[in-house]
């Protein structure tokens, strides 16, 4: 079965549903959002959301990330920002 993938065409088995892909894909449920032909779909709703040819799928993978308040660094005496 042939789908878009975030702007590329990737051929992936046939009878997958968005659960099943997520986990083709490698990627950790819990950190993904899928939008299949322009509509968001909630992850509660992936197991009976099959896919089927031709299908565009965006999907966006959420990082971590931040500023570590413990590293800051402190201020060079003598000299005002």
């Amino acid at each position: 079965m042939h789908l878009q993938l975030n702007g590329d065409q990737r051929e992936f088995p046939d009878g997958l549903n968005l659960a099943a892909l997520v986990q083709h894909l490698g990627m950790k449920a819990d950190r993904v959002a899928v939008e299949l032909n322009l509509e968001i779909v909630p992850r509660a709703n992936w197991q009976q959301t099959s896919l089927k040819d031709g299908d565009k799928l965006e999907i966006v993978h959420f990082v971590g990330g931040g500023v570590d308040h413990r590293r800051r660094r402190r201020p060079t005496p003598g000299i005002s920002v």
